[in-house]
């Protein structure tokens, strides 16, 4: 049981449709009046939508047939099992270099005098060093994460990379580029408060899962969630023909708060807004994923519903079975691993 105090706040991933805009003379001007209010677009999925012309680029759009659907699968697959194997490695390289590192160890008496020796001709560490240094195991993970997000946020205030950014850091079904954005949409925020949002609820859960699941698995649970959740979205639109754009990092997140809810039932949460309310996190997930399957089902346009259940659902599954079967059973691949590192070495 966790007793300790977690706080949470309301987190979403944007749906964008496109709403009918004014002609304006700036281009510019017209794009980002495009993005803003396609952030808070709350109209009915029956409306009809207009394709609007963004001056130097414009948003694709195009029927949504289910073929569309196979290559992101694929992607889907290809994304998570490429994480979880590059994290194994990872975590295979980490503790070797750790062994290594504790064999060359010299005896007690000559390692007193090598450190003597060696700080003096050493150099003081710099103040990234040393703040480096000081964070937390699970701050280490977070804080590239959030470095990469505020990158992305910056390069959407760029015109220039606009329309770059437009086709890739927007996911997006009916797009030519679909299974790449699947991945790079998940660091992708245009609005500060969504970013805010997002990377608060996340540094707010990330203690309890890298505890529980160590940096490398967390990484692994991190990117697979993200391309999971995005296919749950292609998913969504393709099936109710409801053509869209999704950007953010709550699917992912959804995947970590639905995996913390899962391992610590128990744990007590409260709103940021109204702290002396507090409720078990058991029953929180399960609101959570009600709320949005029922905006599933009702077609509500607000927040991604359909990458907030397919991030959640991610989590849960992650937390019963891949965990224990897939990351659990990770042995055999680094024995053959271990094999061809040692042959390649050997040569």
């Amino acid at each position: 049981m966790l007793s300790r105090h977690i706080w949470c706040a309301v987190e979403l991933t944007h749906n964008c449709h496109r709403p009918l805009l004014k002609q304006t003379s700036n281009p510019f001007l017209s794009a980002r009046i495009q993005f803003r209010n396609a952030f808070h677009n709350r109209r009915s999925a029956r409306r009809p939508r207009v394709e609007e012309d963004l001056g130097p680029f414009h948003i694709e759009s195009g029927p949504l047939d289910s073929k569309s659907l196979f290559r992101p699968l694929l992607f889907t697959v290809g994304v998570s099992t490429a994480s979880v194997v590059g994290c194994a490695i990872w975590e295979y390289e980490k503790l070797r270099s750790h062994a290594a590192s504790v064999f060359r160890r010299p005896g007690n008496w000559l390692s007193v005098h090598q450190k003597k020796i060696i700080s003096q001709f050493k150099s003081e560490p710099g103040p990234i060093s040393k703040w480096w240094s000081s964070l937390k195991e699970n701050e280490k993970v977070f804080y590239p994460i959030f470095a990469l997000n505020c990158l992305v946020f910056a390069a959407w205030r760029v015109r220039s990379l606009q329309p770059v950014m437009v086709k890739y850091f927007c996911s997006n079904p009916a797009s030519s580029a679909k299974c790449l954005p699947m991945v790079l949409s998940t660091f992708s925020h245009y609005s500060p408060l969504h970013l805010a949002a997002n990377m608060y609820v996340l540094y707010s859960f990330m203690p309890a899962a890298v505890a529980t699941l160590g940096k490398e698995q967390f990484v692994s649970m991190y990117l697979s969630a993200g391309v999971a959740s995005s296919f749950a979205s292609f998913l969504y639109k393709v099936v109710s023909k409801q053509p869209g754009h999704s950007l953010g990092a709550s699917g992912a997140i959804m995947a970590v708060l639905s995996y913390v809810c899962v391992q610590y039932p128990d744990t007590k949460l409260s709103i940021i807004f109204l702290p002396m309310y507090t409720f078990a996190a058991g029953s929180a997930i399960k609101v959570i994923m009600g709320v949005d399957l029922a905006g599933v089902l009702f077609g509500w346009k607000f927040f991604d519903h359909a990458a907030h259940l397919g991030g959640a659902a991610f989590g849960i599954v992650w937390s019963y079975w891949t965990s224990q079967e897939i990351w659990g059973n990770r042995d055999k691949f680094l024995q053959y691993y271990h094999t061809i590192r040692t042959n390649d070495t050997s040569r």
